[in-house]
Order: structure tokens, then sequence, then C-alpha cells
């Protein structure tokens, strides 16, 4: 488990770099705008986003190896040759290159639901949610530090070597995605269709991911947007590390504690302590306090919903459901940068942080109204 952990961690650090660096490639090196660079980004979270469940499905059928030496040496590829690509052949190859990123997040909760006992994996999977703070607090970092000291090249190259090297680690320690019985199990049963394990309480749980991540890039997005209003954008890199810093405490309260709320109350929590953040936009430094109670419960709510999922899943199922969790997030994050950011247009900053907790609120009462309702037809009595 410590070695799978290790090596998971180093496959999430270039993921969380790929965003800030190749922004600042297109801008700084290729002479593009931001629309630009925004652009190739969308494409890149986009193929992702409709490979994931497919990716997920094939390390059902055919194992871990597989799918990683295939996305490994394509990330590696594409990365490594990205700085040395015009803008046009960028922003094709981007959404094929996305598809195929190797997906780290979807494989650590897999193995922690193969290695970890069902009783311990809520902590686990708070471990996991702490640990991908960190390397959001690293990776951007170190993306952003090599391409002003070197350049945007020597970081893609980097970000590409990473790849590559992760990749191998993972293909050589190859960690389980079930456990023995189930392995045994799931060899000689029928897989299962989709319909007969993606039930209204899985879409539900789906649908309070997708509002998690809405809230969580909104309320980002608004904080920037706060700090560039008030002339203090340069105290950014400190509210978000602070944000950060919140989360990661959360994460480990919750996975330390021995009894825990559900996923839906830990997101409601989620986006009503989001929105008081819009009376105290400035200074800097009562933002980012204002904005501590909110991300105290981000990794608990993430951890909650990789929890429930693994509970609703079938294992011979769990990389398909595991990827099509990854794309409920990503969705999330897709939606709140343009949601938001039209409302600030049309506002002020501040109205994002009601925007981005109230989007949340609304995807968490669609979730809890779609459960509550498969609850209902499942207790009904049925004809003979």
């Amino acid at each position: 488990m410590a070695t799978s952990t290790l090596v998971a961690v180093l496959a999430r650090l270039p993921m969380t770099a790929t965003g800030v660096t190749l922004t600042l490639h297109v801008v700084g090196t290729l002479g593009h705008g931001y629309g630009a660079a925004g652009l190739v980004g969308t494409a890149t979270t986009a193929g992702t986003a409709l490979a994931a469940p497919l990716l997920g499905r094939m390390i059902d059928r055919y194992g871990l190896r597989p799918v990683v030496a295939v996305c490994g040496t394509t990330s590696a590829t594409f990365w490594i040759s990205a700085p040395h690509l015009p803008y046009a052949v960028l922003l094709v190859a981007a959404l094929p290159a996305g598809a195929l990123l190797i997906p780290a997040g979807p494989i650590a909760r897999q193995v922690i639901a193969a290695l970890v006992p069902a009783g311990q994996r809520r902590t686990a999977y708070s471990l996991d949610s702490v640990l991908v703070e960190l390397t959001f607090m690293t990776g951007p970092a170190l993306g952003i530090l090599v391409t002003t000291q070197v350049s945007s090249t020597a970081a893609l190259t980097a970000i590409g070597v990473l790849f590559g090297t992760c990749g191998c680690a993972l293909y050589a320690v190859n960690p389980p995605v079930r456990t023995p019985d189930e392995a045994g199990r799931s060899r000689a049963a029928v897989r299962p269709p989709l319909t007969s394990w993606l039930g209204r309480h899985l879409v539900a749980t789906l649908l309070v991911a997708t509002g998690a991540l809405f809230v969580l890039v909104g309320a980002e997005l608004a904080a920037l947007a706060a700090l560039r209003e008030s002339g203090e954008v340069g105290a950014a890199g400190v509210v978000i590390a602070v944000m950060c810093l919140a989360s990661l405490v959360g994460g480990i309260v919750h996975g330390v504690a021995r009894r825990s709320a559900s996923q839906l109350t830990l997101m409601v929590t989620l986006a009503a302590l989001t929105i008081p953040a819009a009376l105290a936009t400035q200074p800097w430094w009562l933002l980012a306090l204002v904005l501590v109670p909110s991300n105290l419960v981000c990794a608990p709510t993430l951890a909650a919903t990789t929890e429930r999922v693994s509970q609703l899943a079938p294992p011979a199922v769990r990389g398909e459901a595991m990827g099509v969790q990854d794309s409920a997030t990503r969705i999330g994050l897709a939606l709140g940068s343009p949601v938001v950011g039209f409302v600030m247009d049309h506002t002020s900053p501040g109205m994002g942080f009601v925007a981005a907790g109230a989007g949340g609120l609304a995807f968490a009462a669609a979730g809890a109204a779609l459960s509550r309702r498969g609850t209902a037809d499942r207790t009904a009595p049925q004809p003979a």
C-alpha cells in the first residue's frame, strides 16, 4: 500500500502542473492569448472526461498493465513533443492526449478498495484526498518556477519525462485493483450490464460530486477576481495555499474520526459555507480567513464521494465506476468556471461566491431528490 500510494502521488504531480505550464507556454512562448490557451486546456480536460470510463473498463477487462503501458507512452510522447509543436497541431493533439492521460486518480482509488479493509477505507480515502491537496500545492508551483527560471520548453519536457517515469513505475509495481476473492469471482461471473449498477443512488452520488467541484472551482475563480479588483492579486498564492491547508486539515480530521457525516451533508455544508465569503472579499487576509470553514469540508467531501462510489459499484466494474466519477468531477470543473465567470462579469466578484454556493446547493438538491425517489421506488409494494 505504501509503495502504491507513493507511485500514485508521483503520477498525479505532473497532472497538476500541466494546466498552468501549458497556459504559460501558449501565452508566453507561442505568443497567443489566454483564450487560445484556454482552448487547449479545455480540449485536454474534455478528452480526459470522455475517456475516463472507457479506460476504467479496460482496466476491469484487461488489467492495469496494458492501460498503463499505452497511457504512459502516449503521455510521455505528447508532453515531451508539446513545446516543439505549432499551436494548431498542439490544439488538435490535446484532445487525444487528454483522453490517454494516465488515470492516476481512478487507479489510486481502485488500489485502496483492493488493499484496504472496508472498515478502514474512509481513513484511506481521506489520506488520498490529503495527498491530492499536497500535489496541488506543489505541482503548479514547480511548473511556474521552472517556466519562469528556465523555460516553458524545459517545464513541459520535464512533465513528459515524469509521466514516462511514473508509467514505468506503475507497470513495474502493478498494484492490485481487486482483492483476490473479487478477482476470482469476476473471472467466473458475467460482467453486469450498465443499467444494473448505474442506478439512481449512484447517479445521485455523481451529481453531488459534480456539484462539489463546481463549488470549488467557482470559489477559487471568485477569490482570484476579488483579489484582482482590490489590487491584491499578488497575495493570490497565499490565499490559495490557505485554502489547500484548510482542506488538508479537514481531510485528516475526517480520516481519524470514528464517525463522519454523509457525502450529501458534507456537500451541502461546503456549498453553504462558501456563500458568506461574498461579504468579506477584502483585504486579502480576511478573505483567506472567511474561506477556511468551507475548505475544511473540501477533502472530506471528496473522500466521502469515493467511499460511496466504491460501496455502490460491483467489484467487476469498479474501474469503470471510478472512471465515471472522474468524468463527473471534470464536468463540475468545466461548468463552474464559465457559469461563475458569467455571473461575475455582470455583477461583482463577491457574487461569484454566491453563484458557486448556490450552484452547489442546486446539484445537492437534485442528488437528494433522485436518491429519495430511488429509495421510495425500492420500498413501494410490488404488484403480483
